[in-house]
């Protein structure tokens, strides 16, 4: 048996040891983006050893990645504007609602705002630099963009429950994910929903939306279980896809698509706005 060669991007495969898979472009890219451990990091080296065009290119890929990294680095080190800081929009959102509600329980609601702003405040002081929730929530970033790579390239099979049947896509996550979930409405920004899928995260479960526009291009919205604390917008880019990413309720947030830091951040306020307002300790309206 011979290997079959090609460029990346061609899936090339490479033969490997008995009981391991062969080496595939989905293995060159993770070792690009240093993902590779271990044995499977070493069959890798060997197979680019031994095929020169690929290694190559595979050269070429990593030094274009590294290229980027270098450029935006001073746009990732940029600090969090403090409107989109979490205790700000909650701020906003407190406000709104002290508007409406009678002069008595407008009163109470300050109260509890006031102390709960204090308190997230307090969490999110540090959240310029990488704490805690900041790095929890790049991780969210990160689990977010690895499934819209893995997933937006897809043409036959991009979402598991498609946008004909969003009441039991919906029902399924909600349960698996213990919250209930909505599919955000971001047909002001020209997408419409595919559809979507669950998926591992984290240490729990996440649900995964795609939507396209109509040129074909793909954004992902992404819901992860069990995350503790709080935290403002971080932006991450990966190549030449985006990702903000947020922590609250409980939960990690995440918006993913090819779009520049300013086209996807108004995305992402949207959808924050959207899923805040199912916060269980939201006041009804009577």
């Amino acid at each position: 048996m011979t290997d079959s060669e090609g460029p990346i991007g061609q899936a090339p495969v490479g033969r490997a040891p008995i009981g391991q898979p062969p080496i595939g472009e989905d293995d060159l890219q993770a070792f690009i983006d240093g993902r590779l451990r271990g044995t499977r990091l070493s069959l890798v080296e060997a197979y680019l050893a031994a095929h020169p065009d690929i290694e190559k290119e595979v050269a070429k890929d990593r030094r274009h990645r590294e290229s980027l990294r270098a450029q935006l680095e001073p746009k990732f080190a940029e600090p969090i504007p403090q409107r989109l800081r979490i205790a700000s929009l909650r701020a906003a959102r407190w406000a709104k609602w002290n508007r409406r509600l009678p002069a008595t329980a407008a009163a109470v609601v300050l109260f509890a705002a006031g102390a709960g702003s204090g308190f997230i405040a307090s969490r999110l002081q540090f959240d310029g630099s990488l704490s805690t929730p900041a790095r929890t929530t790049m991780a969210v970033a990160r689990d977010a963009s690895t499934a819209y790579k893995t997933f937006v390239v897809e043409v036959v099979h991009p979402v598991e429950v498609n946008a004909a049947n969003e009441a039991h896509l919906l029902q399924w996550l909600s349960k698996r994910l213990g919250r209930p979930l909505k599919a955000p409405d971001l047909a002001r920004f020209g997408y419409r929903l595919m559809g979507g899928r669950l998926l591992p995260g984290g240490s729990g479960a996440a649900a995964q939306f795609m939507y396209d526009d109509a040129s074909g291009k793909r954004l992902t919205v992404y819901v992860q279980a069990g995350q503790n604390a709080e935290t403002a917008f971080r932006f991450k880019q990966d190549g030449d896809a985006s990702t903000f990413a947020w922590i609250d309720q409980g939960f990690g947030f995440a918006v993913t698509a090819i779009a520049d830091r300013g086209e996807l951040l108004p995305i992402a306020e949207a959808i924050y706005t959207d899923f805040d307002g199912d916060d269980p300790s939201t006041p009804k309206k009577n």
